[in-house]
């Protein structure tokens, strides 16, 4: 008899308690849990059902309302540590609604292709279930990336403020597999150990893809859990270490490298993991994100410990950017004030001219179209001036003076200073390489060019 034959047999429930799971499918048990009677024992019903929109057929679930909660706790903790990041929150808005729909296809792109049980022409069949992490990440970081590069925000930066917002998600959203009685692993006969009729009915069904080891007549590992617990712990040690950091990115490079460490042993313990031939696939790519994000932490500390790195919110760059954000807060600010003092000047029957011409002074076209002129005259003279430095350096032969030019380039605008050259147009180099051409243009812009009139 072997050990994991030994462990299912003596976690075995009665046949009483046995009958009692099948009589009661809505309810979830925890037979092992304490040595006196209590709710766990007995039962915690469970609706996969949130409620249903009245005059309608329409079923709001557990599932989907948990993970809407976890994005908006996300949200709210991402926007916060934005500006201290460096990164402006109104430019990040177009990138997190762009993450955020990229997560969901990715998610279910992701499923389909490792599960042979449905195929692409469902692909939309979402409220049927299906959807796997791994995908959602890379979704996140595709679509929302190239939103950001067109947004003139660093990638790896944002990365950096969206990492612990994944964590915050996932750890709120697995407790809708608890809800559906999912993600669930082998036999145990630890306290925690729980037992349904879907865990049952899902065990028999499939007994023989499972090796014959998993017993349906026993507590199973509540994996959901395990993830959900390890996903809150890896949060506190990003939001103790993001103040810490050596480069951009090195927060979500640790998320990817926690978050897969933990993965790769809670996924040996599940029961409904997807595979390639016999290997999970999660655990392979669990197994993959740690060793690769293990080696880029220790190359990339290496090359900004020999280098004049600066983070992106230390840069010329990301405090134009800001300061562009807050001249357009106070800017909207002012002008609110002054359309409050027309409106009110229309309700009093007083003479409102003057103030309409005001307005029209600070905030209608005309000031609008001066201020992206300066801008873009500010922008382009700065540009000028720093590259017909390096080019007369280079030309004269002058190397020393031309690495001297390129640190000042570097000082300003942020990233390791190199022997090599350059390209021209780019104004920060990432030791990630995800440099932004449009990034310089954008810098001094004025908020004002980025929202319609009012």
């Amino acid at each position: 008899m072997t050990l994991q034959t030994l462990m299912y047999a003596a976690a075995k429930v009665s046949d009483e308690m046995r009958e009692t799971i099948k009589a009661n499918p809505d309810k979830v048990y925890f037979p092992n849990f304490g040595s006196s009677d209590n709710i766990l024992k007995r039962g915690i019903t469970i609706d996969r059902v949130m409620f249903t929109i009245p005059g309608t057929n329409f079923e709001i679930y557990w599932y989907g309302f948990l993970i809407a909660v976890g994005i908006l706790l996300a949200m709210l903790y991402g926007f916060r540590k934005m500006k201290p990041m460096g990164i402006d929150p109104d430019r990040a808005t177009d990138a997190v609604i762009a993450g955020f729909i990229g997560a969901i296809f990715g998610a279910r792109a992701y499923y389909i292709a490792f599960n042979d049980s449905i195929t692409f022409k469902d692909f939309f069949s979402y409220r049927d279930g299906g959807l796997a992490i791994y995908g959602g990440i890379i979704g996140a970081v595709l679509v929302g990336g190239i939103v950001a590069k067109l947004r003139g925000l660093k990638l790896t930066a944002l990365l950096d403020v969206v990492a612990p917002c994944f964590l915050i998600g996932q750890a709120i959203g697995r407790w809708g597999n608890f809800v559906n009685q999912e993600a669930f692993g082998a036999n145990t006969d630890l306290p925690w150990g729980m037992i349904s009729s879907k865990t049952m009915s899902y065990i028999a069904e499939n007994f023989d893809e499972l090796g014959g080891q998993v017993s349906s007549y026993a507590p199973v590992h509540p994996c959901f859990l395990y993830e959900s617990i390890w996903c809150v712990i890896c949060f506190v040690i990003l939001h103790i270490f993001t103040k810490h950091r050596k480069f951009d990115g090195e927060v979500f490079l640790m998320y990817i490298g926690l978050y897969g460490l933990g993965r790769f042993f809670i996924e040996s313990t599940r029961t409904d993991s997807l595979y390639i031939a016999n290997i999970r696939v999660s655990q392979l790519v669990a197994g993959t994100c740690v060793f690769t994000a293990l080696v880029l932490i220790i190359i990339f500390r290496s090359m900004a410990s020999r280098s004049n790195y600066k983070l992106f919110c230390d840069t010329e760059l990301s405090k134009q950017q800001l300061a562009a954000l807050e001249g357009y807060e106070e800017n909207e600010k002012a002008k609110k004030e002054l359309k409050k003092k027309i409106a009110e000047a229309k309700r009093s029957g007083e003479s409102f001219a003057e103030l309409e011409k005001e307005y029209d002074e600070k905030f209608g076209k005309t000031a609008k179209e001066a201020a992206k002129k300066k801008a873009d005259e500010i922008a382009a003279e700065k540009k000028k001036e720093l590259k017909a430095k390096i080019k007369e350096a280079e030309k004269a032969g002058k190397k020393d003076e031309a690495a001297k030019l390129k640190n000042e380039f570097a000082k300003k605008f942020g990233g390791i200073v190199t022997e090599e050259e350059e390209a021209e147009d780019e104004n920060y180099t990432s030791i990630l390489g995800d440099d932004d051409e449009e990034a310089e243009t954008e810098t001094a812009e004025s908020k004002a060019d980025e929202k319609p009139e009012e």
